[in-house]
C-alpha cells in the first residue's frame, strides 16, 4: 500500500489507473476487491453514487486483465497469494456510457453499433450486419476465436442514456427496451466470457432490464464489498496521513463520512480529495450535481423532510427503479443522499434497514434545496440572519425574521404551486430552514408526555418549538402553554444549555405568523 511520503499529488479527477500509478498520485489499493471478485464469480453488478470512484475500478479491472504488471507494483495484485495469474491477458471489451451523449433511441442504437464496430477495428474482427444484439453476440465470439481466450466486459454507467432521459418517460422506456436487449445478450455468451462487470447509479435488476441476465450477482449491498468505493478511515488516516493532520478528524468524519452499503462505512473521496487541496469544508460534492430532478418530484408529491432521517425502507425501495413508476426515495438513496443506517434481515420480514443523510454536507445542502422549494425563492441571505440569533439566543428578534420568511413569498408562487397545500407545510419550511445550517434537528421529538414539535440544538441553546394552524380546531391552550402543561422542557433540564421556548400559531389566509411567544428558561 502506498504512503503519504511515497507520493505528493492529489488524484483530484483522475480515472486513469495508468496515470494514477506513473505520475506520483495518492493511490488507495482497492485491489484485493479485484482478487476477491474473480475468485468468487465471474457475473457482477455496482451500483454506486456518482463520483465515488467507480470508472478508476472499471479502468483497474481493465489493466489487470490486460496484463499489465507493472502497474500494479507494490499493490495486493502483485502479491503471489493474490491468486492472480498474470500470464493469462485477457481481450477487455469496454463501454463508458458518460462518453456517449445520447438523447433518442436512435442516437442509443448508433452508438451502440459504433462501439461494437470499433471492438472489430480493435481487434481485427468484422462485425455482422444484423440486429443489435446479434452484433454483440457475433463481435464477441469472433473476438474469443481470435485472442484464444476467453472475453472480458466491463461497462461503466451501464444506466446513464436512460437517467439523462428519465423526465422524458416516453424516451427512457425505448432506451430501457434497447439497453435491455443488448444486455440480454450476455448470458447466451457465458463460454465466451471470463467476467463481467456493469456499474451505474440506479439498480433496474428488479425492473426486467437484466431479465435474460438472471446470474448477475449484484453487490451494491454485499458487506464484503461495502468499502470497493470510497475512502474507508484508514485509508484517510495513512495514505492520505499528511494532509488529514492539518483538520480534526471529528469535524472530517461530520461532513463527508456515513456513508454505508451494510458494511464498512466510507468517506466521499471526492470531498476528501477537495478538501485537503482547497483547505476548506465545503459541500463539493453536492454542488457538482444539484438533484433538480429530484427536488421536481419531491414537488409533485412531497413529504417532509425530517421524515428522510429514519425512513425504514426494504428490498423493494432500495432496489427498484422504474422509469414508469419512479420513487423518489429509491432515488434519493441511489444517488447517495440517503444512506443505510441501520439494517436487520430475517426469514419473516426479509432485509429492513434504516435511511438517513449521510453526513452534514448532504443534510445542510439537501434541506437548503427543500427550503427554496417550499418558499420559492432563496433564503441563502436568510439562513446568516438566522444564525446569529439562534446563536446569540435572540427569541425576541426570531418573530420578525419567520415573519418576514413568509412574507417574501411570491404570491404567483401560491397561484402556481401546490406545496403550500401538504400537511406539514409550516413545520417543513421551518425543519428545514433550521437544518441547512447544520443544526441537529429532531422532528417529532417523544418525551413521555407527547411529542415536541421541533426540537433544535445548537452550540448555546436549546429550541423547543410548537406549532398550531388557526384554521384547524384549536384546545384550549396556546402553543407555548402545551409546552408548559406537557412538561416538554423536562427532556432537556440536565443539559446546561439555555432552553427556548417558543409557541407559533400560523393562519393559512394570511400565510403568515399571527401569534408568537416565547420564554427562555
Amino acid at each position: 500500500m502506498n504512503s503519504s511520503a511515497q507520493v505528493q499529488k492529489l488524484p483530484i479527477g483522475i480515472q486513469s489507473f495508468e496515470k494514477m500509478r506513473t505520475e506520483g498520485f495518492a493511490y488507495v489499493d482497492k485491489t484485493p476487491f479485484i482478487a476477491s471478485l474473480v475468485k468468487n464469480g465471474s457475473y457482477y453488478f455496482l451500483s454506486r453514487p456518482r463520483r465515488f470512484g467507480k470508472s478508476l475500478f472499471i479502468d483497474t479491472l481493465d489493466c489487470a486483465f490486460s496484463g499489465r504488471k507493472k502497474l500494479f507494483n507494490g499493490l495486493f495484485l502483485d502479491d503471489p497469494n493474490s491468486g492472480w495469474d498474470w500470464t493469462r491477458i485477457y481481450p477487455v471489451l469496454r463501454i463508458d456510457w458518460s462518453a456517449f451523449p445520447v438523447r433518442t433511441p436512435d442516437d442509443l442504437r448508433a452508438g451502440i453499433q459504433e462501439i461494437i464496430y470499433e471492438w472489430g477495428r480493435k481487434w481485427g474482427c468484422s462485425a455482422s450486419e444484423g440486429s443489435l444484439s446479434g452484433n454483440f453476440s457475433h463481435i464477441v465470439r469472433s473476438i474469443h476465436e481470435s485472442a484464444r481466450e476467453k472475453v472480458v466486459i466491463l461497462i461503466d454507467e451501464y444506466d446513464k442514456p436512460i437517467l439523462d432521459t428519465v423526465e422524458d418517460i416516453q424516451t427512457a422506456i425505448g432506451m430501457r427496451d434497447i439497453l435491455k436487449d443488448f444486455y440480454g445478450v450476455l448470458k447466451s455468451l457465458d463460454p465466451y466470457l471470463k467476467f463481467v462487470m456493469l456499474t451505474g447509479v440506479s439498480k433496474f435488476v428488479k425492473t426486467g432490464i437484466f431479465s435474460g441476465l438472471n446470474n448477475l450477482n449484484d453487490i451494491t449491498l454485499d458487506s464484503a464489498y461495502s468499502g470497493i468505493c470510497g475512502y474507508t478511515e484508514d485509508d484517510i488516516s495513512t495514505i492520505f496521513h499528511s494532509w488529514l493532520s492539518k483538520y480534526s478528524i471529528e469535524q472530517v468524519r461530520e461532513w463527508y463520512d456515513g456513508y454505508s452499503w451494510t458494511g464498512e462505512h466510507v468517506y466521499n473521496p471526492f470531498d476528501i480529495l477537495l478538501l485537503f487541496s482547497k483547505k476548506v469544508f465545503r459541500p463539493y460534492w453536492f454542488e457538482t450535481g444539484t438533484p433538480s430532478f429530484l427536488i421536481k418530484l419531491w414537488s409533485v408529491h412531497p413529504r417532509f423532510p425530517a421524515e428522510y432521517e429514519g425512513l425504514i425502507a426494504g428490498d423493494d425501495l432500495l432496489g427498484s427503479f422504474d422509469p414508469e413508476h419512479i420513487r423518489l426515495e429509491t432515488l434519493l438513496f441511489q444517488a447517495g443522499y440517503l444512506t443505510i443506517k441501520t439494517w436487520s434481515s430475517d426469514p419473516v420480514r426479509g432485509f429492513t434497514c434504516v435511511l438517513g443523510y449521510p453526513n452534514l454536507e448532504v443534510r445542510t445542502s439537501l434541506n437548503l434545496l427543500f427550503s427554496d422549494t417550499l418558499l420559492g425563492y432563496s433564503v441563502s441571505e436568510s439562513r446568516v440572519r438566522l444564525y446569529e440569533i439562534l446563536e446569540g439566543g435572540h427569541a425576541d428578534q426570531l418573530k420578525v425574521l419567520i415573519e418576514s420568511l413568509f412574507a417574501s413569498i411570491p404570491y404567483e408562487w401560491y397561484r402556481k404551486n401546490q406545496m403550500s397545500g401538504f400537511e406539514g407545510f409550516y413545520a417543513s419550511i421551518l425543519y428545514s430552514w433550521f437544518a441547512s445550517l447544520g443544526y441537529e434537528i429532531i422532528a417529532e421529538d417523544m418525551t413521555n408526555k407527547g411529542r415536541i414539535d421541533l426540537t433544535v440544538k445548537t452550540r448555546t441553546g436549546i429550541w423547543i418549538f410548537e406549532f398550531k394552524v388557526s384554521d384547524i380546531p384549536p384546545e384550549n391552550t396556546s402553543a407555548l402553554e402545551q409546552i408548559h402543561n406537557r412538561e416538554y422542557v423536562q427532556k432537556y433540564l440536565a443539559d446546561p444549555r439555555k432552553k427556548f421556548l417558543i409557541g407559533i400559531t400560523f393562519d393559512p389566509q394570511s400565510r403568515n405568523i399571527i401569534h408568537f411567544e416565547s420564554e427562555i428558561i
